[in-house]
Order: C-alpha cells, then structure tokens, then sequence
C-alpha cells in the first residue's frame, strides 16, 4: 500500500457539453429537446464522436456510422467536432485545476468525445475538509463550467481511474479490495483482451487477482501496454505509475524597469520588441498574440493588447502594432515598467528571403490584415475561410481575418460561379418552362423576363452526412435575359421525386 493519494476526474461527455456551451456563448444554442450528436471522419465515412440526451435516447451510440443512426433516427442533427479544440480545452483545464493540487496532468486513457484529468493530492486533502469534501468541491466547480464528472480517489492512478468509471459516485478508496468487484475493463483494458479473459471465465479484477500468473503471463507475453498483468500491477501500486504534468515553458517576456517615471511609454517599444523578437528567435517561434503591460508609479496597471494573422518574430512589425493605442492611457504620475509578453507564441522556422529581392505578398498582406485589426478590431476585418463542400451557400463561412487563414480546401474545376450569392435565395415564379429544363419565362421581384439563352443543367445533390431526410435536389442553370443581364437560379426537386410536390424555383446569384 502507497502513502500515495490520486484523484481521477472523468468527462464522459467533454465534447458535447463543450460544443453546446459554445452554441450558447454564441446566442444560437440549440433547444434541450434535439437530438445532436458531434462527427469525425471515420474509414468508412463519418463515424459518431459525441452525443446530447436525446440522440443517446433515440439509441445512437459512440463509435457507430452516422449513416447507421440516421437510418434508424432521420431527425439526429449532425454537426462537425472539434477535436484540437477540445485538446487544447482540456489542457487549459488541467493549468485550472491546480488550485486542488501543483500535479495536474491530462489522461490519455478516455473514450472518444470524453476527457480526463488526474491529480495528485497527497497530503492536500485537509486544505479542503478532508478528501470527500475536496471531491464535491471539484464536482460542483466543473459543473460550474457546464461540464458533467465522475470522481474518485484511490492509492494509486489505476485504482481511482477505475473507480471513477465503475466505482460509486465520488468513490474514496484505502483498500485494493474495493477493485474487487469491478470488471476487467476497469483495468483500462480494450475489448479484445477482456473478450479473452471472458472466454477464460474471468470476468472481474477480483478473479484476476487469484488466478495463477504463468499462465497468463504466456498467454499475453507479446501484449505491452495492454497486459492485463501489467495493468493489474499498476492498480495495485506495484508499477510505478506517477502524475507527470507538462513541464512549463519559460515565459516570453521583456521587461524594462525605469529609475524615473515617464509620461510616454511609446519611446520604450522598440527596445522591447528587439529584447522579445531575440527570445522567439532563440526559441525557433513566432508571437501571435502581443500583451503590452504599462505599470503607472502609484500602482495602477493597463493592458493593451494585438492580435496576429501569423507568427513573427519582426520587432518592427510589432511596434506598428501599438500605433494610436497608447493615446488615451491616463499617465497619472508616470510609468515606471513596461512589459511586452508573448503569451502564445507557435513554431517559426527561419525563412530564406527572395535573392531577387521580391516582397512576399502572403507575408505582406498579413501584416496589413494585422494592422487594419489593431487599428479597427479583430471583428471588423474578415475573410472568407473555404469549405469542402458542393453546396454553394456553404462553400465559405466569414470570420476574423486574424484567426483566419483562408481554408487548405483545393478548388475542383466546376463550371462558373456568380460573383454575388444571395443569402437566401428568392423563390421566383415561373411563367412558362420546359419540361424538365430551364425556364423560358419568369417574375422575379416584380419584373418579367424572357430567357435568351440558357446553359445547364449543373445538378448539386443534398449532402445526406448533413442535411435532413427529404432534402431536394438542385438543378442549376446559368440564363441569359433579352437585356444581357445574366443570373443563377435553380430549380429544387424533379417531378415525382416522392419529396414534395411540384418543383420550385429559387434565384441564387448574379453574374456581372
């Protein structure tokens, strides 16, 4: 027995309850009652990674195809997960659970759309009021953030793993015997070794524990991290097992402190921007994020902050940065520090420039995006991030420039798109038409039109991964006028398609 104690935080759904938490930060969460469930890209297509209350109830599971449960449920909603985004949720977590314990590391050991974190606690307890009260405390504050916990803490990381998941709720464990009446898959065992120690008639950790070694050792001698002996023995303490968290990197920073105070911080930039663009250069990284910390002499702080669209490590690029933000600081008595951080910086790998002497233009326009951002806001600039997909109002989503960088999606050959998209597409009425071709007369906004020419149809099916059961497919055709004026219309469904009644016709885009 290890004078050793170890928390075990489980996040079953970190996922879900991370994606509907930022649906309603954003104002656009939606209603309890739908059921939705988060997506990854599978070997055979979309495969389930995370599900609310009422897509598990409609019997979608972790791990299935999302086809396989649309065909059994049509109305689940699929939405995309964001798994580095979550990743690095999960290790902000982690630095945020260090008010229970300075040992805080991220377990590998979760599920798809799940998170854990382990903590060790030895001799921490009584800060709290004892171990069970430090449990609820750490359940009441993540449920705080809008996530659901199980917890447990044991001797060693195996112990409380187990008992996080198969235990009772916020389990406290001194004695390897309360592992007894758990099953192998509380080992942190996959399916195929528990399978075989089923078909050997072993189904708990407490007949694991007495059956004779040899011959399991034989059995499982090629297994490495999935040994069910090897497991067992971390469980019980007799494998070291300890809580390493991520070493934390030196911060970047350049501080300047004065003897005199002085009423313009502005003089002092360049010479922190050289101190700090050293640093990341030593380093092999970039800034994308610049925090200006101004210190007044009797105490006061302000923070000006910049984004960026890359990484730099160019100190006359950030002193442009922090043109005109200065301004409307208040001196009071004057400024004795200066501080400029690099709180997130990211790899930079030396570059050759041109030998002809050529700007590059990638570079150049990114740091006319950072600039606009700092001058106007980082909402105010944006730019088109491109989508793969066929559907044409999905094909690019707006956000800020700073966070953006365009999309890697490859642009296929299609044939050619209208410069103006409208947002929706208006319902025209048709006048006259040719079966199953393009219209030869219509109204759209009060206006009657002959169609002189015509080329088409480019048909676009609905993305059943995505869109609802039912969807219509697309007929697009590129018309002409009797003024030249050319436009973008589509007619959704066919005749006797079995998803609706007659055709309809939208306009979706202008040519110039």
């Amino acid at each position: 027995m290890t004078g050793r104690r170890i928390v075990s935080v489980s996040l079953p759904s970190l996922a879900m309850e991370r994606w509907w938490t930022l649906q309603a930060r954003r104002g656009d969460a939606p209603p309890d009652d739908l059921p939705v469930l988060l997506a990854v890209e599978g070997t055979h297509g979309p495969v389930i990674h995370g599900l609310s209350r009422m897509a598990t109830a409609r019997g979608a599971r972790i791990g299935q195809r999302v086809v396989d449960a649309r065909a059994a449920a049509p109305d689940l909603v699929v939405e995309w997960a964001d798994e580095p985004g979550d990743a690095a949720f999960l290790e902000r977590l982690s630095h945020w659970c260090t008010r229970w314990s300075p040992w805080v590391a991220v377990d590998p050991a979760h599920g798809p759309g799940a998170g854990a974190l382990v903590l060790d606690t030895t001799g921490v307890d009584h800060l709290f009021g004892g171990e069970a009260e430090m449990l609820r405390d750490i359940e009441a504050r993540l449920s705080g953030l809008g996530l659901s916990s199980r917890l447990a803490v044991a001797p060693t990381r195996g112990a409380a793993w187990a008992l996080a998941r198969f235990g009772p709720v916020r389990a406290v464990s001194g004695d390897m015997a309360d592992l007894d009446v758990l099953p192998l898959s509380a080992l942190r065992l996959p399916p195929d070794p528990v399978q075989t120690l089923s078909r050997l008639g072993l189904k708990t950790v407490g007949q694991l524990r007495v059956i004779p070694r040899p011959a399991l050792m034989r059995r499982f001698a090629r297994a490495k991290g999935d040994n069910p002996l090897t497991r067992l023995d971390q469980a019980l303490g007799k494998l070291p097992e300890p809580v390493a968290p991520e070493e934390a990197r030196p911060a970047l920073r350049a501080l300047l402190r004065l003897p005199e105070p002085v009423q313009d911080p502005v003089p002092l930039l360049p010479d922190l921007a050289r101190l700090l663009s050293l640093q990341l250069d030593r380093r092999g990284e970039g800034a994308r994020r610049l925090v200006l910390t101004i210190c007044r002499s009797d105490g006061e702080t302000r923070f000006v902050e910049a984004g960026l669209a890359r990484p730099t490590r160019d100190a006359a690029h950030m002193v442009r940065l922090f043109d005109g933000k200065l301004d409307g600081i208040d001196p009071g008595f004057g400024f004795d520090a200066v501080l400029l951080e690099a709180p997130d910086p990211e790899r930079l790998d030396a570059a050759q420039p041109d030998l002809a002497g050529k700007v590059d233009e990638a570079e150049a326009l990114d740091h006319l995006i950072d600039r606009l951002s700092a001058r106007l806001g980082a909402g105010a600039v944006v730019r088109a991030d491109l989508r793969d997909t066929h559907i044409p109002e999905r094909g690019e989503r707006w956000q800020p420039a700073l966070y953006g960088d365009g999309g890697d999606v490859a642009l296929q050959e299609r044939p050619p798109r209208p410069l103006v998209l409208l947002d929706p597409p208006e319902e025209v009425r048709v006048l006259y038409a040719v079966p199953e071709g393009p219209p030869v007369r219509l109204e759209w906004r009060r206006r009657r039109m002959d169609v002189t020419r015509h080329a088409g149809p480019e048909r676009i099916a609905p993305e059943w991964w995505v869109d609802r059961p039912g969807t219509r497919l697309r007929d697009y055709y590129r018309i002409e006028d009797a003024d030249g004026c050319r436009y973008w219309l589509y007619r959704e469904g066919v005749t006797g398609d079995g998803r609706g009644g007659a055709p309809r016709w939208f306009m979706h885009g202008l040519f110039p």
